[in-house]
């Protein structure tokens, strides 16, 4: 269906590296008390004998905010640290940045004279001193850009280091959360106006989460709560200005600078799927491209590249047949070949052409075969019979998706169906060629089957065992109907006993059925379904 791309890069050596470390390192030095010293901003002059210098230096590494091109680090306005001291109190420095900056000399009040070391942490800015939240809910404003990083639960982890009783300790921050780098762009014209407004990650566990500091071990622990609210994070990509709408996705091949998105997530073994959320200002219309990705490790301290090639499904027009016709349904009008007037393909909802064909003279014109049963020699040959189409129905898990967007024709719509593979339903057991679900063989038995469709999409575990049918309606006598309302696909077989009528799949945003009210001269899909 939709295949991982992705790349790794590691914190830990200019971002450059791709370090493959498995398994999520948040054990820290122990912490011998719960309470956090709470400390008013340093004055300067004399209180500053009391306190002591912690060097956070230049190295790229070392810094809460990325430079994603240059690999370069800042410290940002308002990063405090904390620094647990000889009697095991964490201590919160005095100072902070009040802009970015590439190094800062935190001062520190408390005892460290004892050791030569001493553990760092920084919270990063949505926390309650011993406390992280990686929230469900981040925000970032302008493309290109970190600064939120400190907001949505960046946080990290270092040992200063010095000498015993001495007024001053180095260190280099290790990052420890995992972070998502998105690189939307489109090929397709018909979203080059388009923005996007957010990017939506859903996991098979949990991506948000709150850590707490354990005052006897010292470690920053999550506790799984099972709610579902933490196998989500929505990336807001709205701002104001040129971004009020969102990031524009102007561009035709990957540009970061001009669209490119970062979120936040806790490391782990995740399950992802990524729906970008695109709108088109001028017409209103907005909706959803689905990325699913296999099972992988998002390492601690590492940022990973996300496939951001926005290139929708385009239906061609050229798969509209009569049932088991030899041609399709507009050949030698195609509009791709925009013929004047009415003449040629009818392109839009409600338009309609005369140029179909009328009489077994055309071999655009349906199979009139006859027989108990009748299966399809020609166009409609390769499709799924009636009784296997019942089972997609009845066991396939039909979810409408009302924001999937895709194009056909030259023009955008949404709408479609998501229905497990063929593949999956023969390995649960719930597929048979001979026998409709209900039971009996439509194919020498005539009857119809109707379910309702369900509206809760597949899950992120699940993504990968399904494909998808848009809602590409149908032609009726010349005319085009239901484009983006409902779908309508042939199946290989025909009604027993009647030369007009066969069988096919329907579905709308309530229901679908295995069906035959329509008469084969109906030009209906012929695509196939995905295994």
């Amino acid at each position: 269906m939709m295949k991982t791309t992705m790349k790794q890069y590691s914190f830990a050596s200019q971002l450059k590296s791709l370090a493959v470390v498995f398994g999520i390192a948040l054990t820290f030095a122990s912490c011998a008390k719960e309470d956090v010293a709470q400390n008013p901003t340093n004055k300067e002059g004399d209180n500053d004998k009391n306190l002591t210098t912690f060097i956070a230096g230049d190295e790229a590494k070392t810094r809460t905010s990325l430079d994603y091109n240059s690999s370069d680090f800042s410290w940002e306005a308002g990063d405090y640290i904390y620094v647990k001291d000889d009697d095991g109190v964490l201590r919160k420095s005095t100072n902070a940045p009040t802009s970015k900056v590439a190094a800062f000399m935190y001062k520190v009040p408390g005892k460290f004279t004892a050791n030569t070391s001493y553990k760092v942490y920084y919270f990063g800015k949505n926390s309650s001193n011993n406390q992280v939240v990686i929230p469900s809910a981040q925000s970032q404003s302008t493309p290109n850009n970190t600064e939120h990083f400190g907001v949505s639960g960046d946080y990290g982890t270092a040992t200063a280091t010095g000498t015993l009783g001495g007024g001053s300790f180095s260190f280099e921050l290790e990052h420890q959360a995992a972070y998502l780098v998105f690189h939307p762009y489109v090929s397709n014209t018909l979203l080059q106006n388009c923005y996007l407004t957010k990017i939506e990650v859903s996991s098979d566990n949990d991506i948000a989460s709150t850590y707490t500091l354990n005052a006897s071990t010292g470690t920053l622990q999550s506790v799984s709560t099972g709610a579902e609210a933490d196998k989500e994070i929505i990336l807001s990509t709205k701002g104001s200005g040129a971004y009020a709408n969102g990031f524009p996705l102007n561009t035709a091949s990957d540009n970061i600078a001009v669209n490119g998105a970062y979120m936040v997530i806790k490391p782990g073994t995740h399950t992802l799927k990524v729906r970008y959320w695109l709108k088109d200002v001028s017409t209103g219309t907005e909706g959803t491209v689905t990325k699913a990705f296999k099972a992988f490790n998002y390492d601690v301290n590492n940022y990973y590249d996300i496939d951001g090639n926005l290139n929708i499904r385009d239906y061609d027009g050229d798969h509209y047949y009569q049932w088991d016709a030899q041609e399709q349904y507009w050949k030698g009008y195609e509009w791709t070949r925009h013929l004047p007037g009415n003449t040629g393909q009818p392109t839009l909802n409600g338009n309609s052409s005369s140029n179909y064909a009328k009489s077994n003279a055309d071999p655009r014109y349906k199979n009139e075969g006859l027989g108990t049963p009748f299966n399809a020699t020609h166009s409609c040959a390769s499709l799924p019979n009636v009784n296997e189409m019942t089972w997609y129905a009845a066991y396939g898990n039909p979810c409408w998706d009302a924001d999937e967007l895709w194009t056909t024709m030259g023009h955008l719509y949404k709408g479609g169906m998501w229905f497990k593979k063929k593949s999956v339903l023969q390995d649960e057991g719930h597929y048979n060629s001979n026998m409709a679900a209900p039971g009996s063989d439509f194919r020498t038995i005539g009857n119809a089957d109707s379910r309702p469709a369900f509206h809760t999409l597949p899950s992120a575990a699940d993504a990968n065992k399904y494909f998808y049918l848009p809602a590409l309606g149908r032609y009726y006598n010349g005319k085009l109907d239901d484009v983006g309302s409902s779908g309508y696909y042939w199946s290989s077989s025909a009604y027993p006993g009647y030369n007009h009528v066969a069988y096919y799949l329907y579905f709308n945003n309530t229901y679908l059925s295995v069906d035959y009210y329509y008469v084969r001269y109906s030009g209906m899909r012929i695509d196939p379904m995905v295994e």
